[in-house]
């Protein structure tokens, strides 16, 4: 595997650093939206839209491009902000988040330019995702599908429902994400339905398995370079994260989970902090 250039790291940690800073300036104005899980998965996304997927902003329906499934829907500030950052949309729209009359909506809606599943009832994302990779099969096309799925979401049922479907059909072109944050809506994960062994339950229904700081992002592009390489299964991977990841005072807080900054004195503390780690990169 050839080595990834440093300027190429840097560049997308520096775009890691710019989704964050959206999604506090978005979920401020809204005065709503879920902070926590958006920037947990930062990295995660950078990678995606900044180096891994093949997509067209100029055509966002190309029937050749990759798909990808925001199946944790409540992150949709950190995906708009890497949609119009990737250039599907002008940024300035980010503004109108969550807003009478915009189409961002509060989860992931198909009237968004390079959307490509309506998501936020929890747990349906990977059957979506299932349904698009047996499709590319049986088309012949060579396009992948990403989920990213948030660790509180795994908990349901139809996620191991649709993880059965897609090691018997033995579906190499799809790769899951977890976002493994360790807090959902209510509390810390462990608290409400213990997951671990998280990786062992994965292997055991038939995916190949990779476990990674989900904030490096050297080691998130070589997990999707090596899940790539599977010729009869699919792959999931295991990224291990910060709920609230870059905001001190909302980092591995449930509170922040569906919560913006409370106030100006809290908005201004997470741009300062985010200024001064960029300038850090």
């Amino acid at each position: 595997m050839a080595e990834v250039p440093q300027y190429k790291i840097r560049e997308l940690r520096l775009k890691a650093n710019d989704i964050r800073r959206w999604v506090i300036e978005m979920t401020w104005r809204a005065k709503s939206g879920h902070p926590g899980g958006s920037l947990s998965a930062a990295e995660i996304l950078s990678v995606l839209y900044f180096h891994e997927l093949r997509i067209d902003p100029k055509n966002p329906d190309w029937p050749d491009r990759d798909r990808f499934v925001l199946s944790k829907g409540h992150a949709s500030p950190a995906y708009y902000a890497a949609l119009a950052m990737r250039g599907f949309f002008p940024e300035d729209e980010l503004l109108n988040f969550r807003k009478l009359g915009s189409f961002l909506q509060g989860h992931p809606s198909l009237i968004v330019p390079g959307v490509d599943m309506c998501t936020g009832s929890l747990g349906q994302g990977l059957s979506a995702a299932v349904g698009m990779a047996i499709a590319a099969k049986m088309d012949n096309r060579d396009y992948r599908v990403y989920a990213l799925l948030g660790d509180g979401e795994i908990q349901e049922g139809a996620v191991w429902e649709a993880a059965m479907c897609a090691s018997t059909h033995s579906l190499n072109n799809l790769i899951a994400i977890v976002d493994r944050n360790m807090i959902q809506l209510d509390d810390f994960t462990d608290r409400m339905v213990k997951l671990d062994p998280l990786e062992e339950k994965w292997h055991s229904f038939g995916w190949n398995v990779f476990s990674i700081n989900g904030h490096d992002v050297r080691q998130i592009i070589y997990a999707l370079e090596e899940a790539k390489k599977s010729d009869n299964k699919p792959s999931v991977v295991i990224a291990h994260t910060v709920k609230g990841k870059g905001v001190s005072y909302m980092e591995n807080s449930p509170k922040y989970h569906g919560k913006p900054p409370q106030n100006e004195e809290e908005y201004k503390t997470a741009i300062r902090e985010l200024e001064e780690a960029r300038r850090g990169i």
